[in-house]
């Protein structure tokens, strides 16, 4: 066969290659075609996953005769790791079988480099069980293949680093605007703090009782404010070390919620609708969990003000769920795979708020620590909801 005979077969594997965006589907297009042009029972390509780390098996497919044969005998290991030795294409053939015996006895290998523009990374490995043994022509074709592939390895890995490098001038972002933003938090209360102190220290002026106590109280709110800044930095850095202890002992929820959101409406000045029915027990640190009904609350307050906030309570078998919903303008659906990141903060909000970008951050963290999940659900001009799941307690059984 020439060149011309198989150029629409390189077309076709090359077209194969470059439909998919997932490396895997790509392969298994791909090897669709070129089993209609190139016999084999298997197909094994493996890579360095590590430097200095032996090869792994990264995609095997058996299609013939090898699909029910053992592991090394059907994905050529030893072939694999005398390609990476010689750094060359690698052939190995048996006699072929007589009649009666076992052609996965008789495995035929054909083992060759991927090369790509950072050196070779691994090795393909084509498997033939009794034959037939691999010509000049097969060769041929076979060194095309593992081109093909080794170019669709190099996109890969292309992709991983740009992904990578993305999500680190992301987190450099996210710090520097959570800089940015922890300085003016901390030097808002600080200023006030300094300010009204040194007002009241003053010798040159007397102040009525009445502004007296109005000072004090808005040096009071404001060391709150820094303390609780503070107390938010703390307890991410704890989470993010799994080091922030947990008091766990079986808790209801029904009553939590219910006394968290008699404070929060106190508190905020909100209307809240609640669906709160009487639940089992769930294994729980009681005070985690209040703080974080009470973050959703505070966050309600921020971004959907003067809207009230529905409170349901759902129990299925193996689980307790909370859906907390408020009536707010809703957020952007490409901020929310984002939403409990640390320091994130969505930054369309065009409402005058404040904050560190660690409170979802926290919650999400303590919900997780109870073998829980925090998902979010929103719709723009409709309002978002959050879904806490934790697991239902049987008595001393945990369903996860």
């Amino acid at each position: 066969m020439n060149t011309t005979e198989l150029t629409p077969d390189y077309l076709a594997i090359a077209e194969a290659l470059t439909q998919h965006r997932d490396w895997k589907e790509a392969l298994d297009s791909v090897i669709q075609v070129v089993r209609s042009v190139f016999i084999f029972d298997n197909l094994a390509l493996y890579l360095f996953e590590k430097e200095h780390e032996p090869l792994t098996i990264a995609y095997a497919r058996a299609v013939g005769r090898g699909q029910s044969a053992e592991a090394d005998a059907a994905w050529g290991e030893e072939t694999a790791n005398e390609v990476m030795g010689k750094n060359s294409l690698v052939v190995h053939e048996t006699a072929r079988p007589v009649d009666g015996e076992n052609r996965v006895d008789f495995p035929c290998l054909m083992g060759l480099p991927l090369r790509t523009s950072e050196g070779t990374i691994g090795a393909l490995v084509f498997v033939r069980f009794g034959g037939p043994v691999y010509t000049p022509d097969h060769l041929q074709r076979g060194q095309y293949i593992a081109t093909q592939i080794s170019s669709l390895i190099d996109r890969k890995m292309l992709l991983e680093k740009i992904k990578a490098l993305q999500d680190a001038r992301r987190v450099i972002a996210l710090q520097q605007e959570f800089i940015d933003t922890i300085s003016h938090e901390l030097r808002t209360p600080l200023g006030f703090i300094k300010g009204y102190s040194t007002t009241l220290l003053r010798k040159d002026t007397e102040w009525d009782e009445e502004t007296r106590r109005e000072f004090l109280t808005i040096i009071d709110e404001e060391a709150d404010r820094l303390a609780e800044l503070i107390s938010n930095m703390l307890e991410s850095a704890r989470l993010q070390s799994n080091t922030l202890p947990m008091n766990f002992q079986p808790v209801r929820l029904d009553t939590v919620i219910r006394d968290t959101m008699f404070r929060s409406k106190a508190r905020y000045n909100m209307d809240v609708n609640a669906d709160l029915p009487s639940c089992s027990s769930v294994m729980a640190d009681a005070v985690r969990i209040a703080q974080v009904i009470e973050n959703l609350f505070s966050n309600a307050s921020k971004y959907a003000p003067g809207t009230p906030v529905d409170i349901k309570l759902g129990e299925s078998k193996k689980h307790i769920t909370i859906y907390f919903s408020d009536h707010g303008p809703g957020i952007p659906a490409e901020h929310l795979p984002h939403l409990f990141d640390r320091f994130y903060r969505v930054p369309t909000q065009t409402f005058n708020t404040t904050g560190s970008g660690l409170g979802l951050f926290i919650c999400k963290k303590i919900i997780e620590a109870h073998g829980g999940e925090l998902n979010v659900e929103s719709q723009m001009g409709k309002g978002t909801t959050f879904i806490i799941s934790l697991p239902l307690v049987l008595g001393k059984e945990v369903h996860l």
